[in-house]
Formats: structure tokens, C-alpha cells, sequence
């Protein structure tokens, strides 16, 4: 690790050049000629066919692997409301990550305003140069009513990895652990501690793939989220149970599953050593979990544990999800990314992680060994073969949807396992 972070980290995004993104010509423009077909008067014919078939701009523009990165600055990393410009550098970093992972292009976009129609109508006048609206940093519960409207508005999918990158991950390394531990996603009861757009998006999902909802308990600064209870709002009211369990203490006592998308150190040792035999446990606030993994492995030998960080084992890294998400709706020109889509790509996810570890995976992580176990229920994010398992399963899943503006690509080739 680096001594001095700092430092370091503001070298890193001044030096050589300030920031980490630029653009770059995809085709050569050193002639006359070369320069009369990229702009006058040969763009003049593109834009032509384009005005009268807008999905040639499919064809003749790189929208097709173009994704606007938008946010507000409301809610960044944890960092808070810091305001858009702030948010640019985590915005130029998904850019890096779209592009080092999918291939994808990105342009980032900060928009100066937390007003929820005043952003929507912004979004929405300039999303038609693009593949795919991807919101970032945007604080609940007002991402859940600008997703919806733009959602509404638009013809392109719009995924706000906050909510929904997350929940795949989650869901995914979650199956796999479930499948370990020899419990049912259906039968498990399940905490999830904070009821932001990351645990709200994350138990709706778990819903879609089976858990019953009697047998989630969420947890919000207030207790566990209940029909007893006057102060929820609309997307709180979602999850509210009658119940008689007010705390999360209350709520951990013999629980399956606890998902911590919150603050630190907020579970205690008692806490986990009231959970059911072979707990599962997500604590997921970075950069210090709800729990910290050495405490919980004393306590607990029988558990599976996974936590936002790199530095241990099952990091719920939502690079896992979006470039590859988006790769796949992008190369079928899909409208939306819908729940059919998410399935597929928890399901890829899960796939992927049942293969035999590459030798470079091993050399990249430094480990001797690594296989499908409770110290490796998701894939590591540098496996290549990411590709080949989480795009294909998106794209098919939006053909078979309905949503998807062409076929199948012809260049996939069937995931081997999967």
C-alpha cells in the first residue's frame, strides 16, 4: 500500500496530464480527402440518413458504444453531498472502468442541479447521442424517482449502478454462498442493514429471485422497518413487516443472512453470535465494514463473509457488473436494462465463479490456490473471462425480452459451464 495515499493520489490524477480520460479519433483525418469526409461536406451525408431514420445514428455515430456517466453529486462514495464538480474524478474513474473492462465509451457528465425535474429534463434532452445513461452518485430516495421518469422518457437503458450494480453483485456472491451453506434463498431470513438505494435495489432483486418477503427485516437509523411505523417513505413502505422486532439486535436473532450496506462497526460480536448456524455476512461499508472480518471469524468459524474491500477475500466490486452489463444491452441495441437482464447477469456472475481459477488470476491476487468456497464466492475482477459469461447472458436475456433492437450477435460464443 502506498505511505503517503494522499499524495500519491493526487499525483496520480494531476500528472502527466490532469484527470484520467481524453478522446481519441477512431478514424484517420491527414488528407484533404480524409478531412472532406469527416467533416464538410462529406457529414453531411450521415446526417441525412440520420434525420430520416433516427437508428441509423447506430450505424454512422458511435452512440452505439457510447455511455453518458451522469450524476449529481449528491451521494459520493462516502463522501456525501459534496456537489457535481466534486463528483468528476469517481465519474472519469467509471469512465476508466468501462473502457479497461468492456471497451465502452464514456462521456461524464455533471449536472449542476438536485432538483429532480430540472435534472430529469437535462438527462433527457441530451441522452439521444447515446447507447446508455448509467447514474452514478445520486442520493435516495430521490434516484428512485429520476430512474423512473427517465426510465419513462427514454428509449436506452438507464442503470443506476448505485441500486442495481450493486444488487446483482450482492445476489450473486450471495446464491453462491447460500449454495454452501446448504440453505435456500426462499427459506432464509434475511437483514439488510440500510435502506438506501443500494439495500432497497439489492432486496427488491432477491425478491425477483425468490426470497420471500415475509422474511426480510430492514434496518434503518430508526429500527428495523416496520407496518407499525409512521415515518417511511414510499419505497421504505415496500419492505415494512409487522413485526415485534425493533432493533437490529432484535432483527439478527437467528437470521440467515445479514447485508450491510451502511456504516461501520455497527454490528456488535453478541450481534453475530445470535445469527442461525452458518451465517452468511455482507458487511459492506467501506472503507470499514459493519463488522470487522477478524472479529466475525472469531466468533463465528461456520460463517461465509464478504465485504466491499480488496484486501479480503469475496469483494463485492460492482466492476464486476456494469461494464459488462452494458456491453451486452449495448450490442443488441437494447431500450432498457430489465430485471430479465439483471437475472442473466447474476446468473453469468455466479457461472463464472464455479470455473477453475486462470494461473494469471492466481499471479495477479498472489494466492497458491482458489476454487468455489467460502473464501471465493465472486469472481475476481481481472478475470478475462468476465467477457465471455456476463455480456453474452445480458444480451440474450434482452432478445429474448423483447427489448433488444437486433439480434443475437454472431461474434458471442456460448460460455463454457454456462
Amino acid at each position: 500500500m502506498f505511505k503517503d495515499l494522499k499524495k500519491a493520489a493526487l499525483d496520480y490524477h494531476e500528472f502527466p496530464l490532469p484527470g484520467k480520460i481524453a478522446t481519441q479519433t477512431t478514424k484517420p483525418c491527414t488528407t484533404q480527402q480524409e478531412l472532406s469526409l469527416a467533416y464538410t461536406p462529406g457529414v453531411a451525408e450521415p446526417v441525412r440518413v440520420i434525420a430520416a431514420d433516427a437508428d441509423l445514428a447506430y450505424r454512422f455515430t458511435n452512440k452505439g458504444n457510447l455511455v453518458a456517466v451522469i450524476t449529481d453529486g449528491s451521494a459520493v462514495l462516502g463522501l456525501g453531498d459534496v456537489g457535481a464538480l466534486a463528483g468528476k474524478p469517481v465519474m472519469e474513474g467509471k469512465a476508466v472502468l468501462f473502457k479497461r473492462f468492456a471497451n465502452v465509451d464514456v462521456f461524464d457528465i455533471e449536472v449542476g442541479t438536485q432538483d429532480i425535474e430540472a435534472f430529469v429534463d437535462t438527462v433527457a434532452n441530451i441522452a439521444g447521442g447515446f447507447g446508455g445513461i448509467n447514474l452514478e452518485d445520486i442520493a435516495a430516495p430521490r434516484c428512485f424517482d429520476i430512474e423512473r421518469a427517465l426510465g419513462e422518457r427514454l428509449d436506452i437503458p438507464v442503470f443506476h449502478d448505485d441500486q442495481h450494480g450493486t444488487a446483482i453483485i450482492i445476489c450473486a456472491g450471495l446464491l453462491n454462498a447460500l449454495e454452501l451453506q446448504e440453505k435456500t434463498l426462499s427459506e432464509a431470513t434475511i437483514v439488510c442493514l440500510g435502506a438506501g438505494a443500494a439495500g432497497i435495489a439489492s432486496m427488491r432483486l432477491l425478491k425477483e429471485l425468490g426470497a420471500s418477503a415475509e422474511r426480510i427485516l430492514m434496518v434503518d437509523r430508526r429500527g428495523v422497518v416496520r407496518t407499525a411505523r409512521d415515518d417511511l417513505n414510499v419505497y421504505k413502505q415496500e419492505f415494512a413487516v409487522d413485526t415485534d422486532r425493533l432493533t437490529l439486535a432484535d432483527a439478527l436473532r437467528g437470521a440467515d443472512v445479514f447485508i450491510g450496506v451502511s456504516g461501520p462497526n455497527l454490528v456488535s460480536g453478541d450481534m453475530l453470535a445470535a445469527m442461525a448456524a452458518k451465517p452468511i455476512v455482507f458487511a459492506l461499508s467501506n472503507p470499514d465494514p459493519e463488522i470487522s472480518p477478524q472479529l466475525a471469524h472469531q466468533i463465528r468459524t461456520d460463517l461465509i463473509m464478504a465485504t466491499g474491500r480488496s484486501d479480503y477475500p469475496n469483494q463485492v466490486n460492482n466492476v464486476l457488473g456494469f461494464p459488462f452489463i452494458f456491453r451486452g444491452a449495448l450490442d443488441v441495441r437494447a431500450r432498457a436494462i430489465n430485471i430479465e437482464m439483471q437475472k442473466a447477469a447474476v446468473a453469468g456472475l455466479r457461472a463464472l465463479t464455479k470455473e477453475p481459477v486462470l494461473p494469471e488470476i492466481l499471479s495477479a491476487y498472489r494466492l497458491p490456490a482458489l476454487a468455489f468456497g467460502p473464501e471465493y464466492i465472486i469472481p475476481k475482477p481481472f478475470d478475462p473471462r468476465l467477457m465471455n459469461f456476463v455480456p453474452p447472458a445480458v444480451a440474450r436475456a434482452a432478445v429474448d425480452s423483447g427489448v433488444a433492437r437486433i439480434g443475437y450477435p454472431a461474434h458471442y460464443q456460448p460460455a463454457a459451464g454456462f
